[in-house]
């Protein structure tokens, strides 16, 4: 029988709605690797044991109590499910080697594949299944983005090649992409996932045009289908010139890097969308805790005529970020209020 908790639904962009009424935003920094430094364990230990990387996400929100929770990010689980080859360093992140789809007969060969079978699938969703029993919050996944996928099995220049001189082959490797990832979201969504991140850095090099060709249909499909959990897109890089298509599609929200201006993205956008954002990874790596907390009260007023805001980070954060930097970041992120908004609670 389902725990109270698993049968929850918890909605993030609820939580904005509710905090921004009150005065303030979620805080919602995409940590998961800095927990390595409380359980003592390394990138590779996290990503093939599914106790172990809960236990560094647990105490990490015990440390920080974020607003929502996410678990590692990982841009290799799908493409080493599929049987890619990956390099698994013990202390860096996984990378793919090889991309051996070179023609249309060598994308049949992948056709066979469950990656619900594989381990390493495994491991994450049951990460997500003890987050959702153990965490008062939205929980979150992440998964590839059809397009980045596809440019992991031809290989990303090649895709954008493939994509004006044999656009059927391109259009094939991304739609097998997509039902891949759909499969895996499906069950990040049984086990409890409120909330799926689709990690689609490839995006940047198209134009609008070409997004809303090639992916517009498939994001505002999945989007469809999963209709009880929010999705949320994130583009690594400036993807600006992509903020009008990408809120096109139905989509929750946009998690946005650190060289995308915020208030300009607000605007373009319009307060229907969810926005989360950007503090640059390296500046929470680099700076003092003065200078995060200076930068992210910045990032607060930019934003401030913005309703549905989440205050994040710019993508995932390397593991040795100092945890002072985080205090200092989430101490900015409850320190700051948008005074207006009290009042007008306060007088009604």
């Amino acid at each position: 029988m389902m725990s109270k908790r698993m049968q929850e639904r918890f909605s993030l962009s609820s939580l904005t709605k509710t905090l921004y009424e009150q005065g303030r935003r979620p805080i919602v920094p995409l940590i998961g690797y800095p927990g390595l430094q409380l359980t003592k364990t390394t990138i590779k230990q996290n990503q093939f044991n599914h106790i172990v990387q809960f236990q560094s996400l647990s105490r990490l929100y015990d440390r920080f109590q974020p607003d929502a929770m996410f678990f590692m990010m990982d841009l290799s689980v799908e493409a080493s499910a599929l049987g890619l080859a990956v390099r698994f360093p013990l202390e860096e992140t996984p990378s793919v080697e090889h991309h051996p789809v070179k023609n249309h007969e060598d994308l049949k060969g992948f056709r066979k594949i469950d990656i619900l079978g594989d381990g390493r699938v495994s491991v994450f969703i049951e990460t997500l299944h003890h987050m959702r029993s153990a965490f008062p919050c939205p929980v979150g996944a992440y998964v590839i983005g059809p397009l980045t996928l596809a440019g992991l099995l031809i290989g990303a220049n090649e895709l954008a090649l493939k994509s004006l001189i044999e656009p059927e082959l391109f259009r094939e490797t991304v739609e097998f992409s997509f039902h891949v990832v759909m499969k895996y979201v499906q069950a990040l969504r049984d086990a409890g996932a409120d909330m799926i991140m689709v990690l689609e850095p490839t995006a940047v090099i198209f134009g609008p045009e070409q997004f809303r060709h090639n992916l517009t249909s498939l994001y505002r499909e999945m989007v469809g289908i999963f209709d009880d959990i929010e999705i949320i897109l994130h583009v690594c890089g400036d993807s600006t010139h992509l903020l009008k298509v990408m809120a096109d599609t139905g989509i929750t929200g946009l998690s946005l890097d650190s060289m995308v201006n915020l208030k300009k993205a607000a605007e373009i956008v319009g307060p229907q969308v969810m926005l989360m954002g950007n503090l640059s990874p390296i500046e929470m790596l680099t700076a003092n805790p003065n200078e995060v907390y200076i930068q992210t009260m910045k990032i607060l007023e930019n934003t401030k005529n913005h309703p549905p805001f989440v205050l994040s980070t710019g993508c995932d954060l390397p593991q040795d970020v100092p945890f002072e930097n985080i205090d200092a970041f989430i101490k900015a992120g409850k320190d700051w209020r948008q005074e207006p908004i009290l009042k007008k609670v306060k007088a009604n």
